[in-house]
């Protein structure tokens, strides 16, 4: 068993958890397009942070959160893969069977995280449109440049940092990132938004 931390080291790692727990759960619904997944995942992570790292000083905390993320959003990807070849063999049963029942439905549903702000609402607005344009232009990245890009201009983590936290090199993590950014820029600017 694992010794409770200290009030004052509970206090900060509680800081640290609020300040990167919304972050963290957009970055990972872009990830795995379902948002009671992503909300499962980002918890198991703040509790395996909490339990296995909290003696850590909270320097590491960042990094360590990072990656302990980005290996439950792997092993969420991994489950799902055995759980689609089981009800894909299953399926391919059924209809052998019964073909009446195509059981198939979209769990994507499209994300809006409203931010409030102090901008008119002609500003607002077109804040609000711009944000939603680049929203869904970072989910039609590919997974591995849209992690990159999340994690360095998102979670705003530098090279070395973010190459720690994919499990790759930095020269992988630059060249993810300027394919994301230049992908971005050019369906960004085919929608007339320039920034």
């Amino acid at each position: 068993m694992t010794p409770l931390p200290s009030p004052s080291v509970e206090e900060e790692l509680n800081e640290f958890l609020k300040s990167v727990e919304r972050r963290a759960f957009k970055r990972t619904v872009y990830a795995v397009r379902d948002e009671d997944a992503a909300l499962d995942i980002v918890q198991d992570a703040m509790i395996r942070l909490c339990s296995s790292y909290a003696d850590r000083p909270a320097s590491e905390w960042p990094m360590l959160f990072q990656r302990i993320v980005s290996n439950a959003t792997l092993d969420w990807f991994r489950r799902q893969k055995v759980r689609n070849a089981v009800f894909q063999n299953i399926g391919d049963l059924e209809s052998s069977i019964s073909s009446d029942d195509d059981g198939d439905f979209d769990l994507l549903e499209a994300l809006r995280i409203d931010e409030p702000g102090t901008e008119g609402a002609e500003d607002s607005a077109s804040r609000t449109e711009i944000l939603a344009a680049i929203e869904a232009e970072v989910e039609k990245l590919p997974a591995r440049q849209r992690e990159a890009f999340l994690l360095r201009y998102w979670e705003e983590l530098d090279v070395a940092e973010t190459a720690a936290a994919m499990g790759c090199s930095e020269g992988s993590v630059k060249t993810h990132c300027s394919r994301a950014v230049q992908a971005l820029s050019k369906a960004l600017h085919s929608r007339g938004i320039s920034l």
